[in-house]
């Protein structure tokens, strides 16, 4: 595997929705991208409904919503995205089904990069920040998996990555508590470890502040939200020790010694 990115084919693309399956509350939309390359584990497209995609008396159309590529076939012919519903826009992409039109662009951003120095790689998602871990394990062929979840209904979605360990904050399922929990217990047996993370910024920073006090390095994918997904807007700006990055275009894979808190991150981009 390598840290390349691959770019995006110029300008949206109409594809056509295949498949529509539920796991408690998210849904994973499977369509054709016959037309695309190859996405790498970490990037992301920008979706939007080929139609009803607008809001209001006058329909205004919806800016289109960023999200990490959850499954990709080998020949890039299909494309699978994770999308939890928590507005108007993910409400509509999540009624969408088989024969419906699907608008993206992508692949775009920085993708995950491979382990260093022969470190075993442990991959720690959150919630929808699942997605780009499932695409990650798929590269690496084996990895140790931790994810976290608010309760038993959202954990059914760890079926994408079978024998993970799961936390919920319920205790609904697997660990009674934090996904944070499960990586102290897996650093304290092999602290020889790189660790890939993705999900909410409070979990994100709990991460980057574990694997900063045991010198373990990390990347984390980060995420916000996006209006174009390819620098213009600068919506997506975040501080980093060397000054502000924008993540559609140099993250949202960045590697966790180049940031001093994952804190105060906007939106989930899955």
């Amino acid at each position: 595997m390598s840290g390349g990115r691959v770019l995006a084919p110029f300008g949206r693309r109409a594809v056509p929705v295949l498949a529509r399956t539920g796991y408690g509350p998210y849904v994973v939309l499977r369509c054709a991208d016959p037309l695309g390359p190859c996405p790498r584990a970490g990037q992301f497209y920008m979706l939007a409904a080929a139609d009803r995609w607008g809001g209001g008396e006058a329909e205004r159309p919806f800016l289109p919503r960023a999200f990490s590529v959850l499954r990709a076939q080998a020949d890039a012919s299909e494309l699978e995205f994770l999308i939890h519903d928590v507005g108007p826009g993910t409400q509509r992409l999540c009624e969408l089904d088989a024969g419906d039109g699907l608008m993206l662009l992508g692949p775009l951003g920085v993708p995950f990069a491979p382990p260093r120095d022969g470190r075993r790689p442990l991959l720690v998602g959150g919630g929808v920040g699942i997605a780009p871990l499932v695409i990650l394990h798929d590269e690496l062929g084996t990895a140790a998996v931790l994810l976290g979840f608010r309760d038993a209904d959202h954990a059914d979605a760890a079926v994408l990555l079978p024998g993970c360990r799961v936390a919920t904050d319920d205790g609904g399922s697997g660990h009674h508590g934090l996904v944070s929990d499960l990586l102290l217990d897996e650093l304290r047996l092999d602290p020889h470890l790189e660790v890939y993370a993705c999900g909410p910024p409070a979990m994100l920073e709990v991460v980057r502040l574990i694997c900063a006090e045991r010198g373990v390095p990390a990347q984390l994918a980060l995420e916000a939200g996006m209006a174009c997904g390819y620098g213009a807007c600068f919506g997506c700006v975040v501080r980093t020790r060397d000054g502000y990055v924008r993540l559609c275009v140099d993250g949202p894979v960045l590697d966790a010694s180049r940031l001093e808190s994952v804190v105060g991150v906007g939106a989930s981009i899955g």
